[in-house]
């Protein structure tokens, strides 16, 4: 993809997202680069061609997706097919940090971001995952039909059996992921399944880092471990941490008790 035509698809994903929505009262951004403004205002259909472009090109590569029957040659193509969606992407996460509140008109090709977004954990790109999933529930974003489940379930729920598969070969996952996660979605009403899931996921990166810190943090880490690891007990108790929580206690007891007395401190006569 030419950098001319990249540029011109993430302007007009930018202008398409920021019309107004019906009866919104919505106005265009204007916290953009002047230069942006002048280019995206000259297109007197807001990314209309580019938007029927990129929503066909969706349902070609979705069909070619359908026929593929291996998971990793799946993953392999949808990382193949994520640069050509990129530019747009771009443009209308553009218009969402350059809007207030969370209203954004409908782009013509609204199903392309919440699909990017499952093909980012798909392919293990956390960050922008994680980046349109925040942009998703900003806007109230539909995601697919097939996929049946809220977003914030569907994020947290991936994103955690993604990192148990990891973590049940004995790699580790990255925790500021899992926290991030916890953080996206904490308060939201969810079965307890899932969220176990992400507790159990985020406890055994705990434990990992217990395992190879020095004693002054071991216990802090093996604390915070234990109470994730319960957690994920108390909301299913078939989630399978039975034996991490009982290797806990018995790590905890081995660490030697904080050192609560003052350095400094005179001795009493």
């Amino acid at each position: 993809m030419s950098l001319a035509r990249r540029t011109q698809e993430r302007l007009l994903a930018m202008k398409a997202a920021s019309a107004p929505a019906p009866g919104s009262g919505h106005t265009i951004p204007t916290a953009a680069a002047p230069a942006a403004v002048d280019h995206v205002r000259a297109v007197q259909r807001p990314g209309g061609s580019v938007a029927a472009t990129i929503a066909m090109r969706l349902t070609h590569d979705l069909r070619r997706l359908s026929e593929i029957k291996a998971i990793d040659k799946k993953v392999a193509a949808k990382r193949e097919m994520m640069p050509e969606y990129l530019p747009w992407i771009d443009g209308v996460l553009e218009a969402g940090r350059c809007t207030n509140g969370n209203q954004l008109g409908p782009t013509g090709a609204d199903l392309v971001l919440p699909t990017i977004m499952i093909w980012s954990i798909d392919i293990g790109d956390w960050a922008r995952a994680l980046e349109l999933a925040a942009h998703v529930i900003r806007f109230g974003v539909a995601i697919p039909k097939q996929y049946a489940r809220d977003v914030h379930t569907l994020v947290l729920e991936e994103i955690a059996v993604a990192a148990l598969k990891v973590q049940a070969k004995g790699e580790r996952f990255p925790l500021d992921v899992l926290e991030a996660v916890e953080e996206l979605t904490l308060g939201v009403d969810m079965h307890d399944e899932p969220r176990a899931k992400l507790m159990k996921a985020i406890g055994t990166e705990l434990v990992a880092a217990a395992n190879g810190a020095t004693a002054d943090q071991a216990g802090d880490l093996a604390d915070r471990a234990l109470a994730k690891l319960q957690r994920a007990q108390d909301l299913h108790d078939r989630v399978g941490v039975k034996a991490q929580i009982k290797g806990l206690v018995k790590l905890r007891a081995a660490l030697p008790a904080p050192d609560t007395e003052q350095a400094g401190t005179p001795p009493v006569a």
